[in-house]
């Protein structure tokens, strides 16, 4: 339910700011898929008294709010904040409030912080990614979506700062990855790669392993996406530091994954794997001459049991014959 005081500050904005929202630009931005987060028909027979605000929600001035068009801006898009202490003084009670607009608002004034003031909302990271996170875990579809775009801008902003309060967020993005909302999934998928880009591969290779391992054939599929493509940020140094050997076992586990997402992330990272170890070891014009002098194909099978080693051999070997065939 929406507190009076709320409501009468909403409907009392300025023009251009109710069209940008309350201190955002993106509180309430272009329809996904031309999807509405509730039934509105639904809504108008219970709530026929209603005030229209930022062009797309209905709130029902004297019961619960009501969905209509929830719109969401991309970060692009976003405009500054005009008033940054009065915004900053407000967050965190905004973030943990039970009114759902007045969450949504203060998510995309994080959003805004992030883009335009990153230095200001540095220290109360700590503070903010919790409540993010229960952002994220919101019923309200609304939330749940803002605060999957929250988090891309932040991943996009602060990089390795977030790696100690990455945990909890990274499970949530990669349940709501998997869901079947599609509009919210989207969002979800769209964070993760935000956080595969901006976040240290060396870090989040070591938070993503133990989604592998996940008993949600979704969320191992989800994470096995990001670490494949995790790995080649690494480059060729860095991922012999962190261990070809470690990785080509990680691959091989998801080759006979249950859903074939995980099975080609698998074949991607090691093609990957394969060309940063021929190219390390010279073999790329040795191989067909020296088949005993340490090829990819003695390497798989001294790290890895006799039927791993064989499904990986095919995959690599079938992607070799192709190139071959195509030149």
């Amino acid at each position: 339910m929406m507190s009076g005081n709320a409501l009468r500050d909403l409907n009392t904005l300025p023009m251009s700011e109710r069209k940008n929202g309350c201190s955002s630009k993106g509180n309430f931005t272009k329809p996904c898929n031309g999807n509405t987060i509730e039934n509105v028909e639904e809504h108008q027979k219970k709530s026929p008294a209603s005030v229209n605000i930022n062009g797309g929600e209905t709130v029902n001035a004297g019961a619960e709010v009501a969905n209509l068009e929830v719109e969401y801006i991309e970060s692009e898009n976003l405009s500054d904040l005009e008033d940054v202490d009065t915004c900053l003084k407000k967050l965190i009670a905004g973030l943990d409030s039970k009114d759902w607009v007045l969450v949504v608002e203060a998510l995309n004034n994080v959003r805004r912080l992030s883009i335009f003031h990153k230095e200001a909302i540095h220290n109360m990271l700590g503070d903010l990614i919790p409540l993010v996170v229960k952002s994220l875990k919101n019923p309200r579809s609304a939330v749940c979506k803002t605060a999957t775009m929250t988090s891309a801008d932040i991943f996009s902003a602060y990089n390795d700062d977030l790696i100690d309060s990455l945990d909890p967020l990274l499970l949530q993005l990669l349940l709501k990855s998997s869901q079947d909302k599609r509009f919210v999934c989207e969002a979800a998928e769209r964070a993760l790669e935000a956080m595969t880009t901006s976040v240290s591969p060396m870090s989040l290779l070591h938070k993503l392993q133990p989604h592998l391992k996940n008993r949600n054939p979704r969320i191992r599929a989800k994470a096995s996406m990001c670490f494949s493509r995790s790995v080649p940020r690494l480059g060729v140094e860095g991922i012999k530091e962190y261990g070809i050997d470690k990785l080509i076992q990680v691959a091989a586990s998801q080759l006979s994954d249950q859903l074939p997402e995980s099975r080609e992330a698998a074949r991607t990272l090691l093609l990957e794997l394969q060309a940063v170890y021929e190219k390390s070891h010279d073999l790329s014009t040795t191989i067909s001459e020296h088949p005993e002098m340490g090829s990819w194909e003695n390497f798989c099978q001294s790290k890895l049991s006799p039927l791993s080693a064989q499904a990986v051999l095919r995959v690599t070997n079938i992607a070799r014959e192709g190139l071959a065939i195509g030149s």
